[in-house]
């Protein structure tokens, strides 16, 4: 994060803050700058009508990200029809601004500038080169953003939050377990291949971290996203004696890294992160590689889980898009439209539905629970919401190819990192 961004963000939160504590809004109405009152004594603000609240989704629904993103706002979608159901918020129907950017900078900027009169907040920016190019204009307008990208340089930003563990908090605790559970320790190699980005490099700070503190040797492979052949990667990797391999990149680059290793008699483990994976790979060549050699980390659970909140998902995604793909992305677009739809309620109580006072909303939010994942903490935007992960591996016939390994856990190093990063 640049000088500029941590002087503004500091500024803004202290604002935030400070509204937090005066409980600005409950006297609204006394200032005309305040912005509009409605009969009940809410503070409004845009994208808030008397009966609807305008929230808005600027995501890839035709891009490289496109299966991803439209997983993501389906189950957006289905949370925000079943809340309407039960009366909306606020006395409010929610509503869903969209639009599809196609992972084009440019395009996006110029649907941002047209969405942004429009909303109350935007729960759903998919895109790390995105939300780069956007994150001025998003502190200026103090619309409150929920990253769909996980990387901890995005902390620290009071109105651009992410849910659950981030990249590199991932991969610390998915590396300890894979040490702990192959014996790996001092001296020992161990490859990475990391994809070229905000993702790959963030994955591969964790990693880094988690390396020196064990005192195991990172052989890495950085890739670009264009790269589609990995076997050359994986040889040279076989060639320095590794014993195991982590790997951050694409689904398609991680299918090839696997096969390739199963191809040449490389029989380690594999520990990615769980961005990196679809459930479609099973329907390649390399499926029989990945169900033998691979694992993953993830933020939330297999949608395999027994959890009363995994199983009615599943069963009402089903119902509602019969025959579409079940994957991660369905828990993902759960989880952001409810933190959204809590910070909503919790304004709307605070009689301020002002985008400032949705904003300090969001930032009460201590211990919220929204079912599908270890509790979340927005109170620290410095910090992750949450500090666990899970462990997962690919499977055939199961919902969302991925069936459980180890539940939510959280290693000792993970509060050593963050100490560094503050």
């Amino acid at each position: 994060m640049t000088r500029k961004h941590r002087l503004r963000s500091t500024a803004v939160l202290t604002s935030v803050l400070a509204c937090v504590l005066t409980g600005c809004g409950a006297d609204a109405g006394t200032d005309a700058n305040d912005g509009p009152v409605d009969a009940k004594g809410v503070k409004t603000g845009p994208g808030v009508t008397d009966t609807t609240i305008s929230l808005g989704v600027l995501t890839d629904l035709s891009g490289p990200y496109g299966p991803l993103g439209r997983s993501v706002l389906q189950a957006e979608k289905l949370y925000v029809d079943q809340v309407n159901a039960k009366g909306g918020v606020c006395g409010r129907k929610l509503k869903l601004v969209v639009r599809d950017h196609g992972y084009d900078v440019e395009t996006a900027v110029v649907q941002y500038r047209e969405m942004e009169p429009k909303i109350a907040a935007m729960p759903g920016l998919l895109g790390s080169t995105i939300i780069n190019a956007l994150l001025d204009r998003i502190e200026i307008d103090d619309v409150m953003t929920t990253s769909l990208g996980y990387s901890s340089t995005l902390l620290g930003q009071p109105t651009l939050t992410t849910i659950n563990a981030t990249y590199d908090i991932d991969m610390i605790n998915g590396f300890e377990y894979l040490a702990d559970t192959q014996g790996l320790g001092p001296g020992d190699k161990v490859g990475y291949i990391y994809l070229d980005g905000d993702y790959g490099n963030n994955a591969r700070r964790g990693a880094g971290f988690l390396a020196g503190e064990r005192g195991i040797t990172l052989v890495e492979k950085k890739v670009g996203p264009a790269r589609k052949d990995l076997s050359e990667q994986v040889r040279e990797l076989g060639q320095a004696g590794v014993k195991a391999v982590l790997i951050s990149t694409s689904p398609a680059q991680t299918a090839s890294a696997v096969g390739a290793a199963a191809a040449i008699g490389l029989d380690v483990p594999f520990l990615g992160s769980a961005v990196g994976y679809d459930p479609q790979l099973l329907k390649t060549p390399a499926a029989p590689a990945l169900v033998q050699m691979l694992q993953l980390v993830a933020p939330t659970p297999a949608m395999t889980s027994d959890t009363p909140e995994v199983r009615k998902l599943v069963a009402d995604y089903q119902r509602r898009y019969p025959g579409d793909p079940l994957d991660q992305g369905l828990e993902t677009g759960h989880n952001t439209m409810a933190v959204a739809v809590q910070d909503l309620k919790a304004a709307c109580a605070a009689k301020d539905l002002s985008r400032v006072g949705i904003i300090a909303a969001h930032r009460t939010q201590k211990a919220f629970d929204p079912g599908l994942g270890p509790v979340l903490d927005f109170s620290n935007p410095w910090r992750p919401s949450a500090t666990q992960s899970y462990i997962v591996k690919p499977k055939k016939g199961v919902p969302g190819g991925l069936a459980g390994v180890k539940d939510a856990f959280k290693v000792p190093a993970v509060e050593e990192y963050l100490s560094t990063m503050i």
